[in-house]
């Protein structure tokens, strides 16, 4: 078989019969700002761009929508756009994307508890 043959996966893609389901999850949503972006999307039921941004400190413009755009690539997050002047676009969970709320719930619970512990740790 030549090289040419043999084809390489892109670093970030996986044949998805032998992934690991954990893995695969995490590439889907690991990345570091897609869980921020998915929890405050969950507060509301649809937000815009602007009041997004601010709600996820640190974030950049840049990495807010390609972060959008990749969870709207896997269905997880809803985008509309309304033809007005200026421009108005709101940003929403998907039913997809609300499946993922009672495991980002436990998340937080436990990341809470972490907080907890390590400033016991720390005293």
């Amino acid at each position: 078989m030549s090289n040419k043959e043999i084809s390489q996966p892109n670093q970030n893609t996986y044949e998805v019969k032998s992934k690991c389901p954990i893995i695969y999850a995490l590439d889907i949503i690991g990345q570091k700002w897609k869980i921020p972006i998915m929890w405050h999307l969950s507060d509301q039921e649809s937000i815009r761009y602007n009041e997004l941004k601010r709600s996820v400190p640190g974030i950049t413009n840049m990495m807010l929508t390609k972060s959008l755009q990749e969870l709207e690539a896997h269905q997880l997050v809803n985008r509309v756009q309304y033809d007005t002047i200026p421009p108005k676009v709101e940003y929403s969970l998907t039913e997809k994307g609300k499946t993922l709320l009672p495991v980002l719930d436990k998340l937080h619970i436990w990341g809470e508890e972490q907080i907890k512990l390590d400033k016991l740790d720390y005293k």
